[in-house]
């Protein structure tokens, strides 16, 4: 039985306020925050955490204790997420005494194989200090080429940070610091609906949504071709694959990068969703369960596991520390329970390394060597537990100029062996791999005979025939019970659903007497058994796909 957690009242958290702001590339100092952030929670402080470009940088000047995790990139350029940031804090505007009652500290993440190692973290230690900010430590400065990665260094600078800490907010008289054994509260709350509940409504998918085209609005371009370029024998499998981006508004000049999100397989999906006794189809909401915390990644309302597990869990990824500790927490079973607390001990770091990060075992497989923790594990701290998908990066080889509305990346296949046994792959090039170009379109044409009015049969046959389109006929008088269209929708359901799910569009044509009504019916017929949807609900999603211009109809009477 795990202990109940004491919180302070709101006026004393108020005084002891805690910020931290983390720059991230690739999620590591994002996850180093959010552990921070945790560990302020069992010290009792009210706590942030905020990527450095989404705090209003202004309001600075009014926090009294701020720790900064930031990364290195490339050749000493900060992390994408807090150049506006940066640009502020360098401006030759800002007094020396700004920050005259910041108190802060520093935690660079960065490689020593590079020239200009950890020099974000140096650079933003000195300029803080010349803008009036007191340090309370020297700049920690973790190095992933150590034996045991970052850690080595941080652990012991966090352990003398805190001491540092609690010495300037002691912790109030009758509290201690919370036990590791005590869950912390989930920073989201998970609400799953029932096949009646109609609260909230599927939110078309993401081409829909507002606001210019981003790592978290992304656009679903088609794949128009996908080529291997190096030999079938030749040891690396190497891909030039050419992508469609009308309609998106992007525009590219050389020097720049291509964003991939990919999605994990679905048999991994399958035996995620079965280690952890989820139902795939099963919807939920989700919402932040404290003011100013963000979703992590944009969600459709409802949303389905399946579609949570496949688009945005990272089970694919290496876990970090934090996996371990939350595990712990959470598991039944004190031999599985004991294991994974060695993990995250300082004597435990070097066993940690040889069983996870040297042979880059992946979530998914570390829950499976775990599996009576990994049943344990509620729903509802599962982007508690496990880092989003993060979008990766592809130099772009082509022109607009030579191709306009389309740009083709280079891709090596990332495949390699460890001591394990199931050869290493890499999320993003595998999945890239494994599309198919421009086979995504689905014909559904009804007439009376196959024989007399299947108009156009011969160019349907030859798409389908070179694997470009699917057709469905729908033969009315060929047989003594009548098909309509209709009829071939609702067999094909499960297919709709999930071509609508990844942004496919709909154009129908025909009779404008029941054609609209009777295709309207079965198309809702399949959100409500394939998307879990209430009739209202299936109703306001077909709208809402009319509305984003992918439900269009063309009809006569």
């Amino acid at each position: 039985m795990h202990s109940p957690v004491e919180f302070l009242p709101a006026s004393q958290m108020e005084e002891r306020r805690l910020l931290i702001l983390f720059g991230s590339q690739t999620g590591t100092a994002e996850d180093l925050g959010e552990r921070i952030g945790r560990q302020a929670k069992r010290r009792h402080f009210q706590c942030r955490v905020d990527a450095l470009d989404s705090y209003p940088v202004a309001n600075l000047i009014d926090e009294p204790l701020v720790i900064f995790v930031c990364a290195t990139t490339g050749q000493g350029d900060p992390p994408d997420n807090m150049k506006n940031f940066w640009r502020f804090l360098f401006r030759k505007s800002l007094s020396p005494g700004s920050l005259c009652q910041l108190d802060y500290a520093v935690l660079g993440l960065g490689d020593s194989s590079y020239p200009k190692f950890n020099f974000v973290a140096k650079k933003l230690h000195k300029r803080l200090h010349q803008l009036g900010g007191c340090p309370l430590l020297p700049a920690a400065l973790g190095d992933d080429q150590h034996d045991l990665g970052p850690d080595a260094a941080v652990d012991p600078w966090l352990a003398d940070l805190w001491e540092k800490i609690l010495q300037l907010y002691p912790l109030p008289p009758g509290l201690q610091i919370l036990s590791p054994d005590i869950i912390l509260p989930s920073r989201f709350t998970f609400r799953f609906l029932d096949g009646n509940d109609q609260t909230g409504c599927p939110d078309p998918p993401a081409e829909s949504d507002p606001g210019p085209t981003c790592e978290r609005h992304p656009f679903p371009a088609r794949v128009l071709s996908n080529q291997r370029v190096t030999s079938e024998s030749h040891f690396q499998d190497v891909r030039l694959i050419e992508l469609d981006l009308a309609g998106s508004g992007i525009q590219t000049a050389a020097g720049d990068l291509a964003l991939i999100a990919p999605r994990n397989a679905p048999e991994d999906v399958e035996l995620f969703c079965r280690l952890l006794n989820l139902d795939p189809r099963r919807r939920f909401l989700v919402e932040p369960a404290e003011q100013g915390t963000a979703l992590p990644f944009p969600l459709p309302r409802p949303c389905s596991i399946g579609h949570l597990v496949e688009n945005c869990l990272d089970i694919a990824g290496v876990p970090r520390r934090s996996f371990f500790e939350l595990a712990a927490q959470l598991s039944p079973d004190e031999r599985e329970r004991e294991k994974l607390r060695e993990f995250v001990s300082a004597p435990g770091q070097e066993e940690l390394y040889a069983y996870c990060h040297r042979p880059r075992r992946t979530t998914l497989e570390v829950l499976s060597d775990f599996p009576k923790t990994a049943a344990a594990i509620p729903c509802h701290l599962l982007l508690d537990l496990i880092p989003r998908i993060r979008a990766r990066a592809f130099s772009i080889a082509s022109s607009m100029l030579a191709f306009p509305d389309r740009i083709q990346i280079l891709v090596a296949v990332v495949r390699y062996k460890t001591r394990l046994a199931r050869p290493r792959r890499g999320l993003c090039s595998t999945w890239l791999a494994s599309l198919d170009p421009a086979r995504g379109n689905f014909l559904f044409f009804g007439c009376r005979h196959r024989a007399h009015d299947f108009y156009f049969w011969d160019e349907w046959a030859e798409l389908s025939d070179r694997g470009f389109l699917s057709v469905f006929p729908a033969f009315s008088r060929d047989q003594e019970e009548k098909i309509y269209v209709q009829h071939r929708l609702r067999e094909n359901q499960a297919l709709l659903w999930e071509l609508l799910c990844r942004g496919a569009r709909i154009y129908l044509a025909g009779s404008a007497k029941e054609v609209p009504e009777c295709i309207a019916e079965a198309l809702c017929s399949g959100f409500e058994s394939e998307g879990g949807l209430s009739a209202p609900q299936a109703a306001e999603f077909l709208a809402a796909l009319e509305r984003a211009g992918r439900f269009q109809a063309e009809t006569w009477s």
